[in-house]
């Protein structure tokens, strides 16, 4: 049975949990939960955060079913949306986007990093800590295209915000990112 629940869409998943399916509610929850999470961890910096902005968003998916609308987009696109407002409430613009890079860093180090890509530890934490220090507008295009590869349509539609938007915002995110990169690399040169 729970093989055949697995192999449901979304919308079938969601109706029959509403009805009180647990192992329904359990598929949609394995389904999304990582997605939710990564979003959650990448805007936050912090694991502890991300599984309670995770569980939230779950949450409210049992209280109020049917707020999702399928006509709208897909499920994964709403429990995002969720967790972004859920982080905008939860946090205030000091507690995440005010970390000095050090700061940021060490709030970091202890959970596990997406870029596998990257050559050196240093490097990924500066990356890391960079992104952290974003205002919020900005760091939710960097982690939904570059870290979670969504398309822009996809990020505009989570947003609700018009693609050149999403292509306007981005790109003024990246130049301030490697303008913090640029500046922290020069303040290494003359520290030594």
């Amino acid at each position: 049975m729970n093989s055949m629940i697995e192999l449901l869409s979304d919308t079938s998943l969601l109706q029959l949990s509403a009805n009180g399916d647990e192992a329904a509610f359990t598929a949609l929850y394995r389904r999304h939960q990582s997605a939710v999470f990564r979003f959650a961890l990448h805007m936050s910096g912090r694991k502890e955060v991300a599984e309670e902005i995770t569980q939230e968003v779950f949450l409210s998916l049992i209280r109020r079913p049917g707020k999702y609308r399928s006509d709208r987009g897909p499920l994964e696109a709403f429990l995002i949306g969720i967790a972004r407002n859920k982080l905008k409430r939860y946090r205030s613009d000091r507690q995440f986007a005010g970390l000095r890079l050090d700061e940021a860093i060490s709030a970091l180090a202890s959970a596990d990093a997406p870029f596998d890509d990257c050559s050196k530890a240093s490097e990924l934490g500066v990356l890391q800590a960079a992104i952290l220090t974003l205002p919020s507008r900005y760091r939710e295009l960097v982690v939904l295209c570059d870290l979670e590869e969504k398309t822009y349509a996809d990020a505009a539609r989570l947003l609700g915000c018009p693609v050149g938007t999403v292509r306007s915002r981005l790109h003024r995110a990246r130049g301030i990112l490697a303008a913090k990169i640029l500046n922290r690399e020069k303040c290494s040169a003359c520290a030594t």
